[in-house]
Order: structure tokens, then sequence, then C-alpha cells
């Protein structure tokens, strides 16, 4: 991302943008229970809802974003739940600029698939992934961005995951917890735990 891009995110959460979004991803909590614990990265995290909701199930969490303004508002929201979270500030361009190995890596909305054979490379062993995307659609009455750009054509998630074993997937509609419609792209998708890669 640009400064300037840099610049707009700051300018979004400091007007308050996503200031309603306190919930963790319901894509996340559907596969936590299925997700090993121990380290985790949120990658874009934003203001933190997923790093939060992570740090409160005894995860070791790191959150990286390129807001200094959602990183502010997540700090507080830590500070305020009594909870520990390793805040990153970043351009996500460059890469994700932490070392892994993580046991759980969490990329929600936010669209780089250059970066998904990175974020692999740095699962651990049985380290799961856990992504949701906005779909390509031509439909105009859904959440999300008009920009194409923004969004992922179907099957290209798990095109970009490589040779991590896929334990779900989902491409269609949703209903956002606020209530619109989305059209989403969903993988939960684990590295294997010793060996060669493979499906």
């Amino acid at each position: 991302m640009s400064d300037a891009d840099r610049q707009r995110w700051n300018e979004r959460y400091r007007l308050g943008a996503y200031a309603d979004r306190e919930h963790a991803s319901p894509w996340l909590l559907a596969c936590l229970p299925r997700a090993p614990t121990g380290r985790a990265l949120d990658v874009a995290c934003g203001a933190g809802r997923n790093a939060l909701c992570l740090a409160e199930r005894g995860y070791a969490v790191t959150g990286v974003d390129i807001s200094g303004e959602a990183l502010s508002r997540a700090r507080r929201s830590a500070r305020t739940r009594g909870l520990t979270v390793e805040w990153i500030e970043r351009d996500l361009d460059t890469g994700p600029g932490v070392r892994g190995p993580f046991d759980l890596i969490v990329l929600v909305r936010y669209v780089d698939l250059a970066l998904l054979p990175a974020l692999c490379g740095q699962l651990a062993p049985a380290g799961c992934l856990v992504v949701e995307e906005h779909l390509a659609t031509e439909r105009d009455d859904v959440a999300g961005p008009r920009n194409p750009a923004f969004r992922v054509s179907s099957g290209a998630l798990r095109r970009a995951a490589g040779d991590l074993e896929v334990i779900d997937s989902f491409e269609g509609e949703v209903s956002d917890p606020d209530g619109r419609p989305a059209m989403v792209a969903r993988l939960f998708a684990r590295r294997p735990a010793s060996g060669g890669a493979g499906r």
C-alpha cells in the first residue's frame, strides 16, 4: 500500500469506521473448535476484533495492520479487557514482517492472494489458516467493495493455499452480523503435521 492508503485508512478509523464491529468473524468462531491453540497471527487486524477474541481464548496473539489509528483503538480495547496482544503497524505489501511458526493464522477481508503463500510458510506443523474474502460477483445488492480488485474469484483461495490440507471451505451468500447479504469465499486449511507437503 502507499502512504496515501495508510492515510486513507487512518482517516476512516479516526472518523469511527467499524466502531460497531466488535464481534469476531463468524467464520473464525466456526473454525476455532477444530483449530490448534498456541500462537496466533491476525493479518490486517484492523481494530482487533478477531485478535481480541483469540486472546480471550488463551492464544498468544500478534495483530498486524497498516493503520496506526486502528491499532490505537485495538490497544485501548485490549487494555479495557485486560488482554495482552502484540500490535504491529506494517504495510503488508512488504510481507507480514513477523517470524513464525504460528499455530493459527487469520486473514479476514483483506485481499492479497500473493501474501497467502508467505503466510502458509509461517504455519507450524498442523497449524491452521482461516481466511474469508469478498467473492467476485455481479450482484450490486451485497455488502463489500465495488472494485473487483478487492474480491477474489471462485477457487482462488484453494489455489493460493497450495499444499495445505483443506478442512472446510465455502463460496456463496451469507448474512453479515449487521443483517446485510454478502458474497464471500471462506477457507479453513491445515499444514501437514509432518513430512513433505501434500494434500
